[in-house]
């Protein structure tokens, strides 16, 4: 085992601080499994269409109240919460792609369309890659989702690239980059059937992902011909990209942030249990409900066939087994402001991993934020 050295220090959260969690854990995933209660497994399709309604209702009534008011002050407040019901809407159709939205395939994939189309995601470009990241969490090179970039790649960027990679807020809008291009070190498009990314027996879903966002876009651009640019600006582009914001934002404090600094693996370190144990939990105050708990991630990272609304409790259940190796989320006001300073000593401290070692945490470029 080739390993980086880092101090241990796990006193927060309940952990000892002689804690290492690079050591193969004392359990195995099954353990985890048997501890989650049966029920939480149990698709309802009819509960997940249920939140599919109230999200659809309530960003209706947004855009339905924002045209008929038409003032500035109502549009300053329409803008973050419109775009917290896409990044809501993101989540159900998350929830689609990996069959935990209901058992038929077919209501999956209509439902999975219907979502992400409408917020200008490829639904199946977006579900294999994902489905990639899940099958490979916490692998450096295999890894699909804010994947660490080795020393060699990072050197290689220019100095422009590696600051708007590494200064907010330019990472929050990256999503769309990534769509079409992925990330530095990594080819293939999301909407690109033929693409490195996908298996020739995806193909034709991807055409088809692909199409209907292009009608998507399409319908942008003939209704700010028919209303006006400004209107589509107001009404939809900018809560875009507060989903956008959203979306980059969450997915990458998952992955990263953490007080204490966790490893990445590679080669035989590696495996599907040590690599799930990587992610982090996050409490979002009032916006749990509203993002449909995608904060607790641990378990959905191991068992994405669970139910969102499920994985509270089967969290809850898990973490007499996973014990040290579970780190609990810091509880959140209303509004999670207390994830900012996470997210911003990331980026000044997680900017690459070293070429060479099974086991490695993310180093520090003294250069690139300079006082």
């Amino acid at each position: 085992m080739v390993k980086d050295t880092q101090p241990l220090a796990y006193a927060a959260n309940g952990h000892s601080k002689d804690f290492d969690p690079t050591v193969p854990p004392p359990f195995k995933i099954a353990e985890i499994r048997a501890a989650i209660p049966e029920h939480c497994w149990v698709k309802n399709p009819w509960r997940s269409l249920n939140y599919v309604l109230r999200d659809v209702l309530v960003i209706a009534a947004l855009v339905a109240a924002a045209i008929h008011f038409d003032n500035w002050f109502l549009w300053l407040l329409y803008w973050p919460v419109q775009g917290t019901m896409f990044w809501a809407i993101f989540v159900l159709g998350h929830d689609c792609g990996h069959g935990s939205f209901s058992n038929s395939p077919m209501l999956n994939s209509l439902v999975g369309h219907i979502l992400h189309s409408s917020i200008l995601v490829p639904y199946h470009g977006w579900r294999v890659s994902h489905r990639t990241h899940h099958q490979n969490h916490g692998h450096i090179e295999k890894d699909e989702s804010w994947v660490p970039l080795t020393e060699k790649i990072y050197k290689n960027l220019d100095y422009v690239t590696r600051f708007a990679r590494f200064t907010v807020p330019f990472p929050l809008f990256v999503y769309p980059i990534y769509l079409f291009g992925r990330s530095p070190g990594k080819e293939g498009s999301h909407f690109n059937p033929y693409s490195n990314l996908f298996p020739p027996n995806e193909r034709k879903g991807i055409a088809i992902s692909t199409l209907c966002w292009v009608i998507m876009f399409s319908l942008l651009i003939y209704l700010s011909f028919i209303t006006s640019p400004l209107l589509v600006l107001k009404v939809y582009g900018i809560p875009y990209w507060i989903f956008v914001m959203w979306l980059d934002f969450v997915t990458y404090l998952h992955h990263h942030g953490h007080p204490k600094k966790l490893p990445w693996y590679r080669g035989t370190e590696w495996s599907y249990l040590r690599g799930g144990l990587t992610t982090v939990d996050r409490d979002y105050g009032w916006i749990n409900n509203i993002h449909h708990d995608i904060g607790t991630h641990v378990i959905h990272h191991l068992f994405p066939q669970i139910p969102h609304y499920n994985l509270v409790q089967a969290t809850k259940a898990a973490k007499a087994v996973l014990g040290e190796y579970y780190r609990e989320p810091e509880r959140s006001a209303p509004i999670p402001f207390h994830l900012i300073k996470y997210l911003l000593k990331s980026m000044r401290e997680d900017h690459f991993v070293s070429d060479t070692g099974d086991i490695v945490y993310y180093q520090t470029d003294p250069h690139l934020h300079r006082d």
